[in-house]
């Protein structure tokens, strides 16, 4: 997935939740546009702890070079927005693509990503969050099956449990 247009002051905490959204419900690795080393820690943090060394982060300062590769290869792009098609007449579609990159803007899109995007893709025609926009659509390419994806690296584990918390460590540790 891209995270276009990343400012570190100002989009710190919620890209920082678009790459968890992302590495918890089964994306490859992001590429975040900018650069904060910051933010890249944080996250190898998360996937030390949690699990999901699978997980690529990559800063990167030309994200037109990185779209135009990305199709060159063979893959699609898919880029959420509220002025694209709604997902539900899309998803099918989705569900059969190989190689998917998925973009995300922080701040206002250039034209360029809507003329070069294989799907330009809504969750709602109404303004929201990029960070429910990409779980939503993870939820629907993936099919549910995201919420079942156990990392075999992590430290520790959360137990599901009706009432109360439990958590195990998975490294012997105490």
């Amino acid at each position: 997935m891209l995270r276009l247009g990343h400012r570190p002051q100002r989009d710190k905490r919620v890209t920082t939740h678009v790459a968890l959204v992302a590495r918890a419900f089964g994306a490859k690795g992001i590429y975040i546009h900018g650069n904060d080393q910051k933010l890249a820690k944080k996250i190898e943090d998360v996937i030390n702890v949690w699990g999901g060394k699978y997980f690529r982060i990559e800063m990167i300062s030309n994200p037109k070079k990185l779209v135009n590769d990305w199709k060159a290869t063979g893959g699609k792009v898919v880029h959420l927005t509220m002025y694209g098609i709604n997902l539900p007449h899309v998803q099918e579609k989705l569900k059969e693509l190989d190689k998917i990159l998925v973009i995300v803007g922080a701040e206002k899109v250039e034209g360029w990503y809507y003329h070069m995007a294989d799907f330009n893709v809504a969750i709602s025609n109404q303004p929201h969050s990029e960070v429910a926009s990409l779980a939503l659509f993870l939820d629907r390419v993936y099919k549910g099956e995201e919420l079942n994806i156990m990392f075999g690296d992590s430290k520790i584990s959360v137990i599901p449990m009706e009432r109360g918390k439990k958590v195990v460590r998975n490294d012997g540790q105490h």
